[in-house]
Order: C-alpha cells, then sequence, then structure tokens
C-alpha cells in the first residue's frame, strides 16, 4: 500500500515569508508522520519535493491514500484535499466539504449552537461595535491557525491597539467571549463506523496577550480528561466528511462548564505527543479507522511528557 504524505507550508506552499513557528511546527508533524507511517510493514511512503500542483496530484493519483498537511487559512487544506479527489486520490483526512465548515469559526459557532453543544459566543467584529462588549474578549482570524493573529482584549487593552490590530490584518476577525480554564486539546480519530477521542492533552498558551501555543503536556487528571472527551466526541459528531485524526481545542470551565472552542481538521502539534505516549502505532490506527476496520482504544503509557513545535526527531 503507498501512502502519499504532504506538508503543505515546509513543501513551499505558503512562499519564504512564513512565521518560524509554522515552519517548525510543520516539519515536525511531517518528520512523525513519515516515520509512523514507515514502521508500518507493507505500506510504502510517498513525499514529494515543493508544492508544484502537477506534481502534487500525480502522487496523489498514484497512491493509496493521501494526508494533506495544511493551514486552514486562505483554504490552503480545503484546495490541496479537493485537488487528491480530483486526481482521483482518497483521503485520510476530512473531506474539503467538512474544512470548509471547522475551518469557518463564525460558521462552526453557530453549527454547534444550533446542535446544542456549548462554545462561546461568537460574531463578526467590526470597528464601530467592539468597545459595546464586556471584557475581556478574544479576537482572531476568521479563518485562522496556530493562534496566528489572535488577542486576549482585557481591561488594560487602548483602543489604539485594537484598531491597530484591524488595520494591519487584511483577514476578517471574529470576537469571541473569553472562557476562563484549562485550555485543553483532544484528537480523535474518526472512521466510517467508529469515533474515538485520544488522551485529552493540556495546552501552554503564552500569557502576553496573545495567546499564542506554546506546546503540551500529558496525560490530563482523570477528571478533567473525561470531560474532554465527552465534549470533544459532542463537538466532531454530525459533520459530513470529517475524518482521519482531527483535533478539538477547548476550554474546561474553572466552574465545571466547558466549551468547545474549535476543530482543527488535520494532523495537530498534539500528535508529536501522543505519539509518545501511545503504545500503538497512532498512524496504523488512523489508517485502519478511515479504512473502516473496527480498532480497540489506543494504550497508553502511564508516565508524563511535555511537548512542543520544535520537537522535530521522528523517534517515538
Amino acid at each position: 500500500m503507498r501512502i502519499f504524505l504532504y506538508e503543505h507550508i515546509t513543501a513551499g506552499g505558503l512562499g519564504s515569508d512564513v512565521p518560524s513557528s509554522l515552519v517548525r511546527e510543520g516539519r515536525a508533524m511531517l518528520n512523525a508522520i513519515v516515520t509512523d507511517f514507515q514502521h508500518l510493514p507493507g505500506i510504502e511512503v510517498v513525499t514529494i519535493e515543493g508544492a508544484h500542483l502537477a506534481t502534487f496530484k500525480q502522487a496523489a493519483a498514484a497512491c493509496d491514500w493521501s494526508l494533506v498537511i495544511a493551514p486552514e487559512f486562505d483554504h490552503h487544506l480545503r484546495d490541496r484535499s479537493q485537488a487528491v479527489l480530483d486526481a482521483g486520490g482518497r483521503l485520510l483526512g476530512p473531506s474539503p466539504g467538512a474544512i470548509e465548515l471547522t475551518g469557518d469559526k463564525l460558521a462552526l459557532a453557530e453549527f454547534w449552537r444550533v446542535r446544542g453543544v456549548r462554545t462561546p459566543w461568537t460574531d463578526v467584529l467590526t470597528h464601530a461595535d467592539w468597545t459595546h462588549l464586556d471584557l475581556p474578549i478574544v479576537l482572531k482570524p476568521r479563518h485562522g491557525a496556530g493562534s496566528q493573529e489572535t488577542w486576549l482584549v482585557d481591561v488594560a487593552t487602548s483602543a489604539i491597539l485594537v484598531a491597530e490590530i484591524f488595520d494591519l490584518s487584511r483577514r476578517e476577525r471574529i470576537v469571541q467571549e473569553f472562557i476562563r480554564g484549562q485550555a485543553t486539546s483532544v484528537a480523535v480519530l474518526i472512521g466510517k463506523a467508529q469515533t474515538i477521542p485520544l488522551a485529552p492533552a493540556r495546552q501552554h498558551l503564552s500569557n502576553d496577550g496573545r495567546l499564542r501555543y506554546e506546546g503540551g503536556s500529558l496525560p490530563l487528571a482523570l477528571p478533567l480528561a473525561a470531560r474532554a472527551k465527552r465534549l470533544a466526541v459532542q463537538a466532531v459528531a454530525g459533520i459530513d466528511g470529517l475524518q482521519g485524526y482531527v483535533g478539538v481545542d477547548l476550554v474546561l470551565g474553572e466552574d465545571g462548564v466547558d466549551h468547545a472552542i474549535e476543530i482543527n481538521p488535520r494532523l495537530t502539534t498534539s500528535y508529536l505527543g501522543l505519539r509518545r505516549l501511545c503504545l500503538d502505532n497512532l498512524a496504523e490506527l488512523m489508517l485502519k479507522c478511515v479504512g473502516g476496520q473496527p480498532i480497540d482504544p489506543p494504550r497508553w503509557r502511564d508516565e508524563p511528557i511535555a511537548f512542543g513545535i520544535d520537537d522535530s526527531e521522528g523517534n517515538p
């Protein structure tokens, strides 16, 4: 079986003017997933140099499955996933339609609201109305990835700073209610017959008002882990075409009330930690799950670990 593995940023798909954190994150994820698939008997891993679309489609057409790792903004992930299908290939990840929904934070918030999944109040932000909101609030791109251009606006933030945020960004921005609690991520394996939440991870975010992702740690305390898994499964339910490995970001509230924040419809940095903690090969479980084969819940080591975007080595 041939598996095409593609990471858009390290392939040069965004050009040279890319935040270094996204480059390091992309390289680390690609190295890890390539190593894990190479450990499987009967699997041939295919990668390409560069982001040329014709070469990409040729590789997708020649392989049994394709896994695309790319940021959601500017439709990079959606368009490359569609290119796999256009070439006659099969996706190990979400469909373009599922990516379109989950990559749009405003649309996803409305989807969750209708389905009864608790999520922060979310709306499009304009210059005219931000001053009428209860602080603190979170400003972020409607379509974004990697905590880019995300701001926590509290009582110490001036109107001038908020105006500068708008002037510097070309992307549509949304405002979200800020939820106090433990920032958590839950990776979920989704197939035709199964939805399996993996070990929840504690997210480490910067305290400089930018909410930058600074890695994570595992495992989460059992009571919190149970809450996180339950909400993650609710969050991914009912989204047509959502399959493979996806990440759910959420906040476990200090008051016991938990909120789903967003879905990352792709491999996430948490994979770097999960693969080290897992006694099974997560790439193999992903492949089986998407292919419709029943799998048992993964087995985990009982030890604390920390991980981040600089975990570039391939060894578990």
